[in-house]
């Protein structure tokens, strides 16, 4: 069907709008929202023919840079230092030994050659950050565990496409590359890519203090512009786009920011935007009676990649770590697979080779099962694993007073825990720094307006007035006593 300008303009509103109503009806279900998106594209296929693989690589690449980039300015340094070795070691040994024994099952079942059958392997052995971030934001799962797979999920990008762009390679050049060549290259795309994240995370930060703009609502729009510029500039040096992207972010979002507020909040809707229109695209570009063609071997390698590849990496990359048999079984049972196998897989597209779509078939049937059957289970398993039983205890939320200018002072949104020192405590009996004043409370749909006497109940919402070098200072106060119940988790 042929669509006219302003056609194509309604689809894409239309697109949008059950996106969001869509967003909102799986998480009830407790299905991840990319399932839905894909499977909007598949079903707008009959009428909208699409097979540009190489305009759904950029927008895929260009998607995942602002995934990434809102994923690490939630990621709280503080809580990955501490998990940052076995984060490493799952995105790096584990994703290695997954993609080793998925590609040597699809050599099998699929009858490909050893490099073919690697390179499907190599494809989805990494979990994907748009998945991990959407699925397990809102999930009652031990923090630990959570920031080690969103750590994972940010991190082993660089793994997986290192290792596809290296078998394509050796798959069209049908030679040998030697092994130290690919350990140089490898090393430098780690290492490069982290030091650039850094570098351009300190320069990000300055820039963002320091520039006056004239329109405050400029600033998301320079931060992301960083971000991309970050991911682009370390692209050209031939290292790892998507590491310096994540860790540049991780810098913005555990650094005082002028307009840290605006931000986060312009990057979080931003984000889904671009999830939501990311995975349409990717629906778009599969024909559903191909899936059904290979239906058989996408769920033999999807069975093969849960319960035996993904679980072998697991155990094998946290060998020698703290965590004990449930959670290992549940960071296993978490490697959930989304756009950055389907966007990888468009890589033996632009490349031509011979299999190509049958590659993106596959993976793509392959991370469709994956995200619908372990995305849906995550929270039951936890639940019975006995690993749900964490609390977010940063609840934290930073309200700008006024936009454009440098005030010093910031309204803070702060959770009232059960077993904090807050509880039960009236507003005189807290020790509040000087200028700081709780200015109202919200209790379920009641706004209450605070005086001495206001007692505070578990669950309760205190906005307070603060000056910005005592945000921990408070929030420490309204966490305190919390600790216990986080070590009873670890145990």
């Amino acid at each position: 069907m042929i669509w006219t300008t302003d056609g194509l303009l309604f689809l894409l509103g239309l697109m949008l709008l059950v996106g969001v109503v869509g967003a909102k009806m799986t998480n009830k279900l407790n299905v991840p929202s990319l399932v839905l998106f894909i499977v909007l594209g598949m079903a707008l296929n009959p009428f909208i023919y699409y097979d540009n693989a190489n305009r759904t690589q950029l927008f895929g690449i260009l998607a995942l840079i602002v995934i990434l980039f809102e994923g690490g300015m939630h990621t709280n340094w503080s809580r990955m230092r501490p998990i940052l070795s076995p984060a490493l070691s799952l995105s790096t040994i584990g994703v290695a030994v997954t993609a080793g024994l998925v590609g040597v099952c699809a050599k099998f079942i699929l009858q490909l050659d050893w490099l073919e059958g690697l390179l499907i392997g190599a494809i989805v052995g990494s979990t994907d950050a748009a998945a991990v971030f959407s699925v397990l934001g809102g999930k009652p799962i031990r923090r630990t565990l959570k920031a080690t797979l969103e750590a994972e999920s940010g991190t082993n990008d660089p793994m997986a496409v290192f290792l596809t762009i290296t078998i394509i390679t050796l798959i069209q050049q049908q030679e040998a590359i030697s092994w130290v060549r690919m350990i140089v290259l490898f090393v430098w795309q780690m290492g490069a890519g982290l030091l650039l994240g850094l570098l351009f995370g300190y320069l990000s930060v300055q820039l963002l203090n320091r520039i006056r703009l004239d329109n405050a609502g400029l600033y998301p729009v320079l931060a992301i512009g960083l971000g991309i510029f970050s991911y682009s500039g370390a692209a050209l040096m031939e290292c790892s786009g998507f590491l310096t992207v994540y860790v540049m972010a991780i810098i913005l979002g555990n650094a005082d920011l002028t307009y840290r507020f605006s931000i986060i909040r312009f990057n979080e809707g931003f984000s889904w935007m671009m999830q939501i229109m990311m995975f349409i695209l990717l629906g778009l570009l599969v024909f559903p009676q191909q899936l059904l063609g290979i239906a058989w071997q996408g769920m033999a390698l999807s069975l093969i990649l849960m319960f035996i590849a993904r679980p072998i990496g697991v155990w094998l990359s946290l060998l020698f770590t703290k965590f004990n048999r449930k959670e290992k079984t549940l960071i296993a049972w978490a490697g959930l697979k989304g756009a950055v196998p389907i966007i990888l897989a468009t890589y033996p597209l632009t490349a031509h080779l011979e299999n190509g779509k049958l590659f993106f078939n596959v993976i793509f049937f392959v991370v469709l099962t994956s995200a619908l059957l372990q995305g849906a289970t995550i929270s039951p398993l936890a639940g019975k694993l006995g690993l749900a039983r964490g609390r977010q205890a940063d609840h934290v939320h930073t309200i700008e007073l006024l936009p454009g200018l440098d005030t010093h002072m910031d309204m803070i949104c702060l959770k009232v825990w059960a077993g904090s020192v807050v509880e039960h405590a009236t507003l005189a009996e807290l020790t509040l720094p000087m200028n700081t004043s709780v200015t109202a409370v919200m209790r379920d749909t009641q706004v209450i307006a605070p005086n001495g006497a206001t007692k505070f109940q578990a669950g309760d919402m205190a906005y307070v007035l603060i000056a910005k070098h005592n945000h921990e200072q408070v929030k420490a106060m309204f966490q305190r006593h919390l600790r216990h119940y986080e070590d009873e988790d670890d145990e």
